[in-house]
C-alpha cells in the first residue's frame, strides 16, 4: 500500500461539479493499493512485514495519523494530525502503482483489482475515524478534481513494503561510507628512498 502524504490548509474533491467532500487544516492522503495488499492473512498481525489486507490498511492509519509534520509553537515540526485535531481527505489514487520502466505509456499490473482496492481503501479511512480523525473521501473510481493549499509545501511518499524492513544500522564514529568505484583503485606503494641515494 502507498499513501502519498500532503499537508494542507484546505482541500476539496469535485464530481461533476458537485463538492463531494472538503477539509480544512489537515492532511490529504492519495492512497494506492497493490496486489499484494489485497491478500488476507489469517492471523493477527502487528508489523508490516506480516500485514496484508486490512490490517496492513489499518498500520498505515495509525502511521499517518502520527506522523509528526505540523508545526508546534517554536515552529518544530512536533505534533500530529491528532494533536492539532485535524481531518483527512482520502483520494484512491491507483497510479502510485505505475511502472514507468518500459516505453513510454506507464503499466499498472502491480496494482489491486478495483473491487479489493476499494475495499481497503475504505478501510483505511475507517482506520482513520476510529482513530478520532475526521475524514473526507472522494468516489472510487470516477474522474475527480481535487484542490488543495499544500502547505509548505510538505509531501511525504509512505510505502508498506519499505515500512516492512529494517532499518539499516548506523555505521560506527570514524567509518567511511565506501563511494563508487573505491573497489577499482589500485593501492600503490608509495616509493622509497634509501639513505644511499642522499
Amino acid at each position: 500500500m502507498r499513501v502519498l502524504v500532503q499537508r494542507v490548509k484546505a482541500a476539496s474533491v469535485t464530481i461533476d461539479g458537485a463538492v463531494l467532500g472538503e477539509i480544512g487544516e489537515g492532511l490529504v492522503l492519495f492512497v494506492g493499493v497493490g496486489r499484494d495488499d489485497a491478500q488476507h492473512a489469517g492471523a493477527p498481525e502487528t508489523t508490516f512485514s506480516e500485514a496484508s489486507g486490512p490490517l496492513r490498511a489499518g498500520l498505515m492509519a495509525e502511521k499517518v495519523a502520527n506522523l509528526r509534520i505540523f508545526s508546534d509553537s517554536e515552529g518544530r515540526s512536533n505534533l500530529s494530525l491528532l494533536d492539532i485535531g485535524g481531518a483527512a481527505l482520502v483520494i484512491s489514487q491507483f497510479t502510485l502503482f505505475a511502472d514507468c520502466r518500459r516505453g513510454r505509456r506507464p503499466s499498472f499490473s502491480e496494482a489491486a483489482d478495483p473491487g479489493p482496492a476499494e475495499t481497503l481503501v475504505d478501510e483505511f479511512r475507517l482506520a482513520l475515524e476510529r482513530l478520532g480523525i475526521p475524514t473526507a473521501a472522494g468516489r472510487f473510481g470516477a474522474h475527480m478534481v481535487v484542490s488543495l493549499v499544500n502547505d509548505g509545501p510538505y509531501t511525504i511518499l509512505l510505502d508498506s513494503d519499505i515500512l516492512a524492513e529494517p532499518r539499516r544500522r548506523r555505521r560506527s564514529p570514524g567509518t567511511r561510507r565506501p563511494s563508487v568505484g573505491d573497489e577499482q583503485k589500485p593501492t600503490i606503494p608509495r616509493p622509497t628512498v634509501s639513505s644511499a641515494e642522499n
